[in-house]
């Protein structure tokens, strides 16, 4: 333990904000990366589901909140 240094609580609180907020800003940056490839990403997820369905058949969805998904 000699090599971690005592901090005062302002120093952690200060550590633990920069963390944050390099957290939120990958999160924001892994999301809008996903949301541009988004289309993409559905037809690759639903290519099994729409080969198996016979003829020109269409995905139902059964609650409003179905079709937002993957728009």
């Amino acid at each position: 333990m000699d090599e971690f240094q005592k901090q005062a609580l302002t120093e952690h609180l200060a550590e633990l904000r920069q963390c944050l907020i390099h957290a939120l800003i990958a999160t924001a940056v892994g999301f809008a990366i996903a949301y541009s490839y988004s289309r993409e990403l559905g037809e690759w997820l639903f290519a099994p589901l729409h080969a198996a369905m016979p003829g020109q058949g269409s995905l139902i969805f059964t609650s409003y909140q179905e079709g937002f998904f993957f728009i």
